[in-house]
């Protein structure tokens, strides 16, 4: 369709304004699609300030930007008023440095990382990359210390450690997290999986759902809701649980680092790997709600619905 003119001048408007725009979905703070996380991650890693804009809150501009750069697919990175380009080339730039270039940054260090993997957490990995011919293993980890591992294709400009024979790939930036990280694979009564351990971080504990009751009655933690919204229409939050789609991570990492926080889920998986980022910025009392709310609802409330 042809862009009109009153959506072509607000699109005009926003790059002149601005010199680095990301039309997105969702916003900096909570992207609200896969693709736009992967954007704002990598630009948080080499530009301080950037604007966003979310095109989910604006259905002109968003069909509008396709138009305007003949670019069918969001989020769209915007730099001096010309286009750079989606998630994918933003992630190239940014694995070969062009993106440090383009933003007058300083290169990234390339060091490959010093990391531990246990003999489980090898066995674990060999067993399953046993099929994935032609894949390496990428271990991605975000400024807030959320982690994923993921087979892919190695690339020309991935920074590669080998530890216990299993070879892993980084870019820059997960490669100066990654420094001293200790990879294993545990057992909990949740599930099995990979696990990391931060320098420096404290152990994650359970806690089961009638020491959350007697905490949330003496009021000596915060209780923090991880589920999604559909989640959380199913079965309401807890009285005085923050949500962590509203709250944010950064707004949890600004609390003193001696507050005890409790994070809870659906099943106690999710939650759990909640609770090991912000253990990863240092905080010093922080639990996971075995069972989460489901545990809740069969042994403390049962007017809670279980779903």
């Amino acid at each position: 369709m042809a862009l009109d003119t009153p959506t072509r001048e607000r699109i005009e408007a926003l790059l002149a304004q601005h010199e680095v725009v990301l039309f997105m979905k969702g916003t900096r703070q909570q992207p609200m699609c896969g693709f736009s996380a992967a954007a704002t991650n990598t630009l948080n890693d080499v530009v301080e300030q950037y604007h966003t804009v979310n095109v989910l809150e604006d259905p002109e501009i968003r069909e509008g930007i396709k138009e305007y750069g003949q670019w069918p697919t969001i989020p769209q990175l915007y730099v001096k008023g010309e286009l750079v380009g989606g998630s994918d080339i933003i992630r190239q730039m940014y694995t070969s440095g062009e993106l440090y270039t383009l933003f007058g940054a300083s290169a990234p260090d390339r060091t490959p990382p010093e990391i531990t993997i246990t003999d489980k957490a090898a066995e674990a990995i060999r067993g399953g990359m046993a099929n994935a011919q032609g894949m390496a293993l990428h271990l991605e980890i975000g400024p807030d210390h959320s982690a994923g591992f993921q087979l892919a294709p190695g690339g020309d400009h991935d920074i590669i450690t080998v530890a216990n024979g299993i070879e892993v790939h980084f870019d820059p930036g997960s490669a100066q997290r990654a420094k001293g990280i200790i990879i294993d694979w545990v057992s909990t009564v949740q599930g099995e999986g990979l696990s990391l351990k931060f320098p420096g971080a404290t152990e994650v504990h359970g806690m089961s759902v009638h020491e959350l009751k007697d905490r949330l009655a003496a009021g000596d933690l915060i209780l923090v809701d991880v589920r999604p919204a559909h989640g959380r229409a199913m079965a309401a939050p807890l009285a005085g649980a923050r949500i962590l789609e509203d709250e944010g991570y950064e707004a949890l990492a600004a609390l003193p680092k001696d507050t005890a926080i409790a994070f809870i889920c659906h099943h106690g998986i999710s939650s759990r790997g909640a609770a090991e980022r912000m253990a990863a910025h240092g905080f010093t009392q922080i639990f996971s709600v075995d069972g989460g709310m489901d545990a809740w609802s069969r042994e403390v409330d049962p007017t809670v619905p279980r779903y």
